[in-house]
């Protein structure tokens, strides 16, 4: 049976950890909820969420990007935030499969910014993103995805688009991620650098976002929206993190 840990963090702020543990440690699933207030802000600093035993040595966070009144992009009823949660949830479990540690980000419809009371901000966007690249700092993995869905004017453009950081450790992971998600796609895209992406400017671990296709091209719908193609599309993107960690663990 699986094992659940609450570790409390800014009691008074309201806000619980709550980290789900697979046997053997095989993932990770991490959600806040809000909780009632019981004990002083110097019980658990910041920090306990990195210090914490369970969570020291995780391979990869997936990023399911938007949430909660953020739906992201759209074509007629269909939302990014679905389709990223969908894919991740699959992605999550095909890596837990392979014996990684792995962390989601967000486990159900709903947006980061609430976690976050800890920017003075206006902007939910902006603390939304703030709260994620946070999350992936404290933590430290090896590396994180973040999984988006793109839209263009025009309903040709299709495939996926890897963008990375300018490190080359990110760099890397792109490529293998692109490499294996060109072969399911039958395209020939390459990695484009993220310069303006916050998401990429402000994490310190190997980051890169997945643009997993277009919504507006109507091949690339069927693939985000069918189980057995959302399942494809996990699976090469599992293929492509094992490659990069494998690589970045033996390097030559």
């Amino acid at each position: 049976m699986a094992t659940r840990i609450i570790i409390k963090r800014m009691a008074s702020l309201g806000l619980a950890l709550s980290i789900l543990l697979m046997p053997k440690l095989p993932g990770l699933l991490v959600q806040v909820q809000q909780v009632q207030a019981s004990a002083p802000d110097s019980i658990l600093q910041p920090n306990a969420i990195s210090e914490h035993p369970a969570i020291s040595n995780v391979d990869v966070i997936i990023d399911a990007g938007h949430g909660g009144i953020d739906g992201g992009t759209s074509y007629g009823e269909l939302l990014e935030k679905d389709i990223n949660l969908a894919i991740a949830e699959k992605t999550y479990e095909a890596l837990r499969k392979k014996g990684y540690i792995v962390l989601l980000n967000r486990s159900g419809d709903y947006a980061l910014s609430g976690e976050n009371l800890w920017l003075r901000s206006r902007s939910r966007h902006l603390k939304d993103l703030a709260q994620r690249s946070h999350l992936a700092n404290e933590i430290k993995p090896k590396a994180m995805i973040s999984l988006h869905v793109n839209s263009a004017r025009n309903s040709s453009k299709r495939g996926a688009i890897l963008l990375h950081q300018k490190n080359e450790q990110s760099k890397q992971l792109a490529r293998h991620l692109q490499h294996s998600l060109n072969h399911l796609y039958g395209i020939h895209e390459k990695p484009f650098y993220g310069k303006t992406y916050y998401l990429l400017k402000h994490c310190r671990i190997p980051t890169v976002i997945v643009e997993m296709g277009f919504i507006t091209n109507h091949q690339d719908r069927e693939m985000l929206v069918r189980p057995d193609w959302q399942q494809a599309i996990a699976d090469h993107i599992a293929i492509g993190l094992e490659q990069y960690l494998k690589t970045s663990s033996n390097p030559s």
